[in-house]
């Protein structure tokens, strides 16, 4: 019944999609996630502001004999170590004034403030297009696996067993190390060994198992039902059936992924950068940093703890946020949890 035939004081569906963002509204930890998250995306994106208009620098330069203002007086922002045997050097600590190293520097005498902020640029744009590309190929491989059936859902399946039996961080790490050499080819397509698409695509690729075999098996059960069935008998294409009726039941899921695979991929790329198999300088991410603050844990906690923090918390909001968005596309899951 449509809003042109609905009689008088009878007020039409509101659909399924604006149902589900009302339920979405309702929901107050997934708008607090959400709050989080989007916070968390302009304070990255406001990088350059921040390191070219409030600080001063340059975060992927090195300053060695940098200097800075503390309380009024020049200071080095690198000093001669004091312990053990009075080798290297220690940089200074923060001074919680947003002009001047407001958390720090790293060894290299670099602002990490400003390195926090374009690292996250870096992992977020990783995290998400990572996650976008793996539910589209997720969704591709699951909706043709499941509907085609027979052979060809045989050969998908297990190439998909195989890569599911793999380890993900060895399988990723493997796949670096071998492409950090000489990048990929694949025809026309070329990424450089240097280039953020080279972990976007490794990343991308081993997580697609973990959206096509759920979304396979959800679409071996719409092949069986009657409106498919009778789709197919009526003589519609194929490619109509898949458009029509196979994907508008699919496309919910794959949404829901999207949050948490975001989570996912971020945590491996995070994970890949700190072992220098990911992200390459002179680009920084809240992996490299952490790897970076790694031999400072001692004397500059806060170069590593900060990327560290800010890994767990956009994590966990995109987590939340995921959960949110499931329960508001697909209600009978928030009450099959809750038996």
């Amino acid at each position: 019944m449509t809003a042109a035939t609905a009689p008088l004081g009878v007020r039409p569906s509101p659909g399924p999609w604006r149902t589900a963002a009302g339920d979405l509204r309702h929901n107050k930890a997934a708008l607090a996630a959400g709050a989080v998250l989007l916070l968390v995306v302009l304070a990255s994106l406001c990088a350059p502001l921040y390191a070219h208009h409030i600080a001063h620098t340059d975060p992927f330069q090195s300053h060695v004999s940098g200097t800075t203002v503390v309380d009024g007086k020049t200071v080095p922002v690198l000093t001669p170590s004091s312990t053990g045997l009075g080798l290297g050097v220690t940089p200074i600590g923060p001074t919680w004034d947003p002009g001047h190293y407001f958390l720090g520097s790293d060894n290299q005498g670099r602002d990490v403030m400003a390195r926090l902020l374009y690292g996250g640029r870096t992992s977020l744009f990783i995290g998400f297009t990572a996650a976008v590309l793996t539910c589209v190929l997720g969704t591709a491989v699951g909706v043709v696996a499941g509907y085609a059936g027979g052979v060809v859902d045989a050969v998908i399946s297990r190439v998909l067993d195989v890569v599911w039996a793999f380890p993900v961080y060895l399988l990723a790490i493997c796949l670096s190390v071998v492409l950090l050499t000489n990048g990929l080819r694949l025809g026309p397509l070329t990424v450089d060994a240097g280039s953020l698409w080279l972990p976007v695509t490794i990343i991308a690729a081993i997580y697609v198992p973990y959206v096509a075999r759920p979304l396979r098996g959800q679409v071996l059960v719409l092949r069986d039902k009657e409106y498919i069935q009778a789709a197919i008998g009526s003589g519609s294409p194929t490619v109509r059936v898949l458009r029509r009726e196979v994907l508008p039941n699919v496309v919910p899921t794959a949404l829901v992924f999207v949050p948490l695979m975001t989570a996912l991929a971020m945590l491996t790329e995070s994970a890949l950068s700190f072992l220098s198999v990911g992200v390459q300088p002179p680009e920084a991410s809240w992996g490299t940093i952490i790897q970076d603050g790694l031999g400072l844990l001692y004397t500059r906690p806060v170069v590593t703890i900060a990327p560290g923090l800010l890994i767990a918390l956009t994590t966990a909001a995109l987590n939340v946020l995921g959960d949110g968005v499931r329960d508001a596309l697909d209600p009978g899951a928030r009450l099959r949890g809750g038996v």
